[in-house]
């Protein structure tokens, strides 16, 4: 991209001078740019999908993958001429009917979308997954039938998983250049959806945990990077599945967001799937009253150590209320503790204000301290069903006075407070 002055992140833009050489060989480029996007649109709008056309969409999308029009030719070339025919035996319908041989929960029919969906079916049910984070290990439930393992795939079924892996080939090298890149994640979906449409399940499977096992890669690579914390449920999602025979992975995913909050406590993502994946764990453990309090006791206690650490990381504050959010609003939110008395939410919730007015001895400073105590206590007052009383008004008015401080861009927010809940001065004791 130019440069156009300005600067970015600190680091000052600077302007360079073209020379007319560079000019030239610019307009060369732009003119056989422009030329091989003519021939690619002029031919497709010809009803032309022949292998030609195929490497045109190939040399034009290496010199443009945001070129979204070219990625549906290429589809089109695909589905004209290297894939097979689909037939009504080999489509998501045969998936659908198989699935329900299984012993997994199968979801409604409507979770069996067509080849072209990126639709994610429920996921299904029995706590069967692979320990490494990588793969699904398969159960005897989702076994194969004698008939699918003894018999060799077909010749369509051959060449169409060759095209595929080929197709997916083609994109690592614009997945490279551009990570980010929309429409390359997209024709690689499109691709995974025909590996179902067109494949046996266990063949459609390895193609799906190869996928899994790149979406590991690129977390190891960007551990925050959260478009790929979503990929990767997509893909988990789709390995759980009955379209592919799947069984829950929720025990080996919960164990990755583990390892992955261990080499960095500030990954919002990793923190965030966790919290995803709680009330599935906690389910189809079949976690008792005694269970789920345990469970919750070991997550305020890694968090509270978390905090102890960085204090001024939200990440984690985002962590701490999501737990707290499950004693304040247990109705709202899936509960991870159902049987828990409004006595033993209250008691909790002032255990953790506790802890965390003690971080104050050692971080005086840090606003995201005094935006958890004021917040939490009146969670508290609220589980109470009273106003503040006096000595709780006192550290509000405290607490308040310290935000201002430390945050006094954000002074608007901090009066609407003050006026909310009668924390200015002559306001009333309870």
């Amino acid at each position: 991209m130019a440069d156009q002055g300005g600067s970015q992140h600190g680091i000052a833009r600077t302007s360079r001078v073209r020379t007319d050489e560079q000019k030239k060989r610019d307009l060369e480029r732009i003119a056989r740019y422009r030329e091989l996007e003519d021939q690619v649109r002029a031919r497709a709008a010809e009803g032309d999908y022949s292998p030609a056309v195929f490497q045109l969409t190939s040399r034009l999308l290496r010199l443009n993958p945001e070129y979204y029009t070219i990625w549906n030719v290429r589809r089109r070339c695909l589905i004209s001429g290297s894939f097979s025919r689909l037939s009504a035996g080999s489509s998501c319908s045969t998936a659908c009917s198989t699935s329900s041989r299984t012993a997994t929960t199968a979801p409604s029919s409507t979770s069996c979308s067509s080849s072209s969906s990126a639709t994610t079916p429920p996921a299904p049910g029995p706590p069967t997954a692979g320990k490494s984070g990588t793969t699904a290990e398969p159960t005897p439930a989702a076994a194969d039938p004698p008939e699918a393992t003894e018999s060799e795939p077909s010749e369509a079924e051959t060449r169409d998983l060759a095209t595929l892996q080929a197709e997916l080939v083609f994109t690592i090298p614009l997945l490279l250049e551009s990570p980010k890149c929309y429409w390359i994640w997209s024709y690689r979906l499109w691709l995974l959806q025909q590996a179902i449409a067109r494949l046996r399940a266990p063949l459609a499977r390895t193609v799906w945990e190869e996928e899994l096992g790149l979406a590991t890669k690129m977390l190891g690579k960007d551990r925050r990077n959260f478009h790929a914390w979503g990929y990767r449920r997509h893909v988990v999602a789709r390995l759980e599945s009955p379209s592919l025979r799947g069984g829950s992975m929720v025990e080996a995913e919960f164990a990755y967001t583990d390892r992955m909050i261990m080499s960095d406590l500030s990954n919002f993502s990793a923190w965030h799937s966790r919290s995803r994946l709680i009330p599935r764990l906690l389910a189809e453990r079949g976690a008792d009253e005694a269970a789920r309090r345990a469970f919750l006791d070991k997550e305020l206690q890694q968090i509270r150590e978390a905090l102890n650490v960085g204090p001024e990381d939200q990440s984690l504050w985002y962590y701490h209320q999501f737990l707290i959010l499950n004693l304040v609003y247990p109705n709202k939110h899936p509960a991870m503790t159902p049987g828990f008395t409004l006595q033993d939410r209250v008691a909790y919730l002032r255990r953790e204000i506790e802890e965390i007015k003690e971080l104050l001895e050692d971080y005086a400073d840090i606003q995201l301290i005094y935006e958890g105590l004021f917040e939490y206590t009146l969670y508290l007052c609220q589980l109470e069903g009273k106003k503040p009383k006096a000595s709780e008004r006192t550290d509000l008015v405290a607490w308040l006075g310290k935000l201002k401080q430390l945050d006094p861009m954000r002074r608007g927010r901090w009066a609407d407070l003050e006026r909310e809940h009668d924390l200015t001065e002559g306001g009333s004791d309870v």
